[in-house]
């Protein structure tokens, strides 16, 4: 907890994030979505692609925003500390938003569980619950939540968490090199981790019974749909009439779910729209 408590940003958070953190915005147009999750972005760790969730937040405005667990790593951050600038920069924009009169949402995830001790505590317009029900333009009710409640490795093996995190740390580590080897290549953003994870069969099966688990949980409660994160798998599918939604992350797939004015629902994948913009990925320029 003592390289928790030495983040830059907390002081900040309980003051209300005040007018001297000016924000550069992107020029020109900004989409507008009526809501918008993301989560796992694992600021903290040098996995996180900051930079990248940067463009996003300074392309994209919202009525509400939903941050849904794994924001700060903070079992990376027990073992190393771990802060550049572009991660206080990624809170900034989001703290802002929350004085200029968005909603934020945060649910905290086992990543930043220490959080969780703050449930039902607003700071600086930050809203802290441990899960929240939200309704679509359309009148759907969608429960939210992190989905580490429903991981049967976290709740019955905790220890072969924390050795699937090192494992996992690793791969991140290479995905960094591989992707400098990519720009210098001039070839687009690229997940390493993302692959592998899609080529194992025993992942890809883990991954199916979450999202059926979830999906009846929620069924359970009443509810029109569910949206989580926890696995970095972005998804939409119906599981058994249940809406299962599912925001990815900012480590591999830099990804996140939207709702337009309409109530329709999007993954939106970030590199794809910069490739789109026939520009270099900015997670690139800082490899």
């Amino acid at each position: 907890m003592d390289a928790i408590t030495r983040l830059p940003f907390l002081s900040e958070l309980e003051e209300g994030a005040d007018d001297r953190f000016h924000i550069a915005e992107r020029e020109g147009a900004r989409r507008r979505y009526r809501t918008i999750w993301i989560s796992d972005i694992h600021l903290g760790t040098r996995g996180c692609n900051a930079t990248m969730l940067i463009d996003f937040l300074d392309s994209v405005d919202s009525d509400t925003i939903y941050l849904v667990g794994d924001i700060i790593d903070g079992w990376r951050l027990k073992k190393r500390f771990y802060w550049p600038a572009a991660h206080n920069d990624v809170l900034w924009r989001i703290m802002k938003r929350a004085k200029r009169g968005t909603r934020v949402v945060y649910i905290p995830g086992n990543h930043d569980e220490m959080f969780r001790q703050f449930t039902g505590m607003n700071f600086g317009g930050v809203e802290i619950r441990r899960k929240a029900i939200h309704e679509t333009a359309d009148g759907r009710k969608l429960l939210v939540l992190h989905g580490d409640e429903f991981d049967t490795i976290m709740l019955a093996h905790r220890w072969l968490a924390f050795v699937g995190d090192a494992a996992y740390t690793t791969l991140m580590r290479l995905n960094v090199v591989v992707n400098a080897v990519r720009r210098r290549m001039g070839l687009p953003y690229w997940s390493l981790s993302k692959m592998a994870k899609h080529k194992v069969k025993n992942a890809v099966s883990f991954i199916s019974r979450f999202e059926e688990v979830v999906a009846h949980e929620a069924g359970s409660r009443g509810v029109d749909g569910v949206v989580c994160g926890h696995i970095h798998n972005a998804e939409m599918r119906e599981i058994e009439g249940i809406q299962y939604y599912n925001d990815g992350d900012w480590v591999e797939g830099c990804t996140a779910l939207v709702e337009h004015a309409s109530g329709a629902m999007e993954v939106l994948h970030w590199a794809d729209e910069i490739a789109k913009r026939g520009e270099v990925s900015p997670a690139l320029m800082a490899a």
